[in-house]
């Protein structure tokens, strides 16, 4: 089995004291790459040295993550954007819009979000989108900047048939399972049991979202294949097929040739 993690914070405070041994781990189940999307300017030293450490292994991502945007967020893209200019990225991420705990920064959120779209256009590059609470106002600025020129991920889908409708009539954009799918009330293996195969890409999200079952605990991209076995009962082939088919969608979406 052979399998991509689309979406994993493995730079984070939580993985520095046994990052070796979570790698070890992931590539004993399968995990042949791992993509790091950057959270904000704090972030940014622990990403680099992250993907320098294991630089077959790991693809970053580069993004102002929407909880961390402020007042100030022309003075946050600053860095960023640099960095982005100047780096290799394999798409531009986690970038986004969050409703859950706040609405007073809707506006700036929304703001910043677009001009990273922008980016992601000028780079052709994909994005990997966060919308909590916020998916018809992420869709409604993917429209306005040009859905026919992005193409990305909804990270970390876990909302109802209208919202993957919604995001599916976007013809450029996927969504992003985690261990959401393995929660026993969480409803998702249903709501994707028609989903198009090709139209879902796999991640982790750890440390956040473990599995089942691991769910309360610090999540690693090793309970990839946790996720992997409830998509295929859901869908009703083997966890080998689910591995093929969503690994070849990451391949696509990302830009990795069959030899990386």
């Amino acid at each position: 089995m052979k399998l991509i993690d689309t979406h994993a914070h493995l730079f984070t405070k939580e993985f520095h004291d046994d990052l070796d041994q979570v790698v070890r781990r992931a590539k004993e189940t399968g995990v042949e790459k791992v993509l790091l999307p950057n959270i904000d300017e704090t972030t940014l030293p622990d990403l680099r040295s992250t993907v320098e450490r294991y630089p077959d292994f790991f693809f970053p991502m580069m993004g102002l993550h929407p909880t961390s945007v402020t007042e100030d967020w022309k003075q946050q893209l600053i860095p960023i954007f640099e960095i982005f200019s100047q780096g290799d990225y394999r798409a531009v991420g986690e970038i986004g819009i969050d409703l859950y705990w706040d609405t007073s920064l809707q506006k700036a959120q929304i703001q910043v979000f677009e001009e990273q779209l922008r980016w992601s256009v000028e780079k052709d590059l994909p994005v990997s989108i966060h919308f909590r609470h916020a998916a018809k106002v992420v869709i409604d600025s993917i429209k306005r900047v040009g859905q026919e020129n992005l193409r990305g991920v909804f990270h970390s889908f876990g909302g109802t048939e209208d919202e993957l409708e919604a995001i599916l009539q976007l013809r450029n954009f996927c969504v992003g399972i985690n261990g959401v799918i393995t929660f026993k009330n969480s409803g998702l293996a249903e709501t994707l049991r028609n989903c198009p195969h090709d139209r879902i890409i796999l991640e982790t999200d750890a440390p956040y979202l473990a599995p089942v079952p691991h769910r309360g605990k610090r999540n690693e991209s090793a309970y990839l294949s946790f996720i992997v076995v409830r998509l295929a009962e859901a869908w009703g082939v083997d966890a080998e097929e689910v591995a093929a088919i969503t690994s070849n969608n990451a391949r696509d979406l990302f830009g990795f040739d069959n030899d990386e």
